[in-house]
């Protein structure tokens, strides 16, 4: 953080708070999760803003949810309207900030989300809503974070934030060379990742030509294996039978038993996989499951408290590998295990790992264990496999990283609110297409020559992705230590800005209190209102019904939240029919009123 001798001329360094006319009223978070479930989600009406729907200087419209409009009456305090700043208090890395969108008249936070509003003309909301995502706010944020497993800061802490001001005219210069220098590095950006789509939609695209055939169809042409998939099927099998009876006798000679009549008769089938809706195979090829290509496992992972790590054996956890990506041995995490978890859990060359817990969008992706790699533990949210030495692991991995393959390896998978899981069953009834010894060298061979290129260019992709991030954060360095502008000595102090902020401020606490209006109160009113509705036989637009029981436009909100309150009463009990008037698209005008017989 730059100390406050470093501020450049003219700026000054307050509280977060400081920046706002009202701070209890202008930065507020959204209602305690009890006063808002998930059970009152709709699929229309005032949309909601939950942490999902904001990132750095973006507001992500998909997935919105909603809240009826009476429920948003309810939480009227916990609004937000266009260009109000929105905040995250929860999650990692939590104080991602943006504008409200235009699109959105009028919203609801969630009880993690804080909205920032700006009444008053002194502060640019836009330069303060980049500075609370440059880097001095941001190590803000995490200093308050700092040792919990669950990150999140309260209201208190908001408003004290550290925040810099700068002149009006200095503000608005740095927004305008903000916006001209993040909108070129976005398009940078986006051109990188539509390098890396298209990367992956090739890779994608030479995965299926390998696994259904296609790719070493010329191949076929020219070469005769000496044995069909099918037979190295069958000699796998055997070879599997063969190893299960030898371990049988090894056990029985070891307790000392004879082996009981028709013992063999015990021996575990591999189950049968289920072809429907699997591509045809060429000839000579054929589906079988991966139960029957194992020769050991499958087996869940490692399980330790978070004391454990820090010191001991390296570990395998799901962040350390992708679909063609491993973190090298040095990166991965130490983890303190005794010698009989370190013997169970230690991969071998050759091992394959899948991640059999996350969110549907990474779950069973596959890692091959290699010589680098040989001695590793590994989590409990994957499990490890060998397999047949007839069998390529590398081809497996490749097929369970292509679209089929990994789609028949979850397709049973199990949801749960955040995640998803796949069991060792549906590992063991995958089905995997196998072809001849020299068929699967052909096709690894075709793979290394043809997915070099993408080898190479994906971790440039991804160097290049990171250092604009890096950039990114420099720019707002910049801007916010006075660095991006050339600065103008005309332009008169922050500290006069302070100053009418604070005026304001005193200004307006002059006003009188909020009164809470008596429950003798609303119900003079309510009888008022049922008057009216009597009188007039008929539907009456809420406004005008309210008018006639002197509840102007001016009135206080809280009045208006009570006497809406109350109406919602009556129209549960079946007194009072409450409708709401919308236009052509269906966007609600206003409601109308109009009372029931009886």
């Amino acid at each position: 953080m730059i100390k406050k001798q470093d501020l450049p001329h003219g700026w000054i360094e307050l509280e977060f708070g400081d920046l706002f006319s009202r701070p209890g009223d202008d930065i507020v978070d959204g209602p305690f999760g009890s006063n808002l479930k998930a059970s009152e989600y709709v699929s229309a009406g005032i949309p909601i803003a939950r942490l999902q729907n904001i990132d750095r200087n973006r507001f992500v419209t998909k997935n919105i949810q909603y809240v009826t409009v009476q429920k948003a009456e309810e939480l009227a305090r916990h609004n937000f309207s266009p260009n109000d700043i929105l905040i995250t208090k929860l999650g990692d890395p939590l104080g991602k900030a943006c504008l409200a969108p235009i699109s959105i008249p009028r919203g609801v936070l969630v009880a993690d989300v804080v909205r920032a509003r700006l009444t008053h003309p002194w502060v640019d909301r836009n330069f303060l809503c980049y500075q609370i995502n440059a880097e001095n706010i941001v190590e803000q944020f995490k200093e308050q974070t700092k040792g919990t497993t669950r990150p999140r800061v309260n209201l208190t802490k908001i408003r004290a934030l550290k925040a810099r001001l700068c002149s009006l005219s200095e503000q608005t210069r740095i927004v305008a060379k903000l916006e001209e220098l993040l909108s070129d590095l976005d398009a940078g950006v986006a051109e990188l990742k539509a390098a890396q789509k298209k990367l992956a939609q090739y890779r994608q695209s030479l995965l299926k030509a390998a696994v259904e055939g296609a790719l070493t169809a010329e191949w076929r042409t020219n070469n005769t294996p000496s044995e069909t998939g099918a037979q190295l099927l069958e000699r796998i099998l055997t070879d599997r039978r063969a190893r299960w009876e030898a371990k049988q006798l090894a056990k029985f000679a070891e307790q000392g038993k004879i082996p009981p009549k028709d013992w063999q008769k015990k021996y575990p089938e591999p189950v049968q996989p289920d072809a429907t809706d699997l591509p045809k195979l060429p000839e000579g090829w054929v589906w079988a499951s991966l139960d029957a290509l194992i020769d050991d496992g499958p087996q869940n992972g490692l399980y330790l408290p978070g004391s454990k790590y820090g010191s001991g054996t390296p570990i395998l956890r799901i962040d350390d590998y992708q679909i063609g990506w491993h973190r090298v041995r040095a990166a991965l995490n130490l983890v303190e295990a005794s010698p009989s978890e370190i013997d169970t859990y230690a991969t071998a060359t050759g091992d394959i790992v899948i991640n059999r817990v996350n969110s549907m969008t990474h779950l069973g992706k596959s890692l091959l264990i290699s010589d680098a790699l040989n001695g590793t533990l590994f989590e409990s949210n994957m499990m490890r496999l060998s397999l047949s030495a007839a069998v390529s692991g590398e081809l497996v991995v490749h097929y369970l990283g292509s679209h089929v393959g990994r789609t028949r390896l979850i397709k049973n998978a199990k949801q749960a609110v955040n995640q998803a899981s796949i069991n060792q069953q549906d590992v063991r009834l995958t089905p995997i297409p196998l072809m001849p010894e020299d068929e699967q060298n052909a096709i690894l061979q075709l793979l290394v020559e043809q997915l070099g290129a993408t080898a190479e260019l994906e971790p440039t992709i991804e160097h290049a992705v990171k250092q604009s991030t890096a950039q990114r954060q420099n720019i707002l360095r910049a801007a916010f230590a006075g660095e991006l502008v050339p600065q103008d000595p005309n332009d008169e102090p922050a500290s006069l800005l302070l100053e009418r902020i604070q005026a304001e401020r005193a200004e307006r606490a002059k006003q009188p209190k909020t009164r809470k209006t008596k429950p003798k109160e609303i119900a003079a009113m309510v009888s008022q209102l049922i008057d009216v509705l009597a009188e007039a036989g008929d539907w009456v637009p809420a406004q005008e019904a309210f008018r006639r029981c002197g509840v102007t436009d001016g009135a206080l909100t809280e009045r208006i939240e009570e006497l809406y309150a109350e109406l919602r009463k009556l129209d549960k009990t079946g007194r009072l029919a409450v409708e709401a008037v919308t236009d052509a698209q269906g966007r609600k005008l206003y409601d109308k009123l109009k009372l029931m017989a009886g």
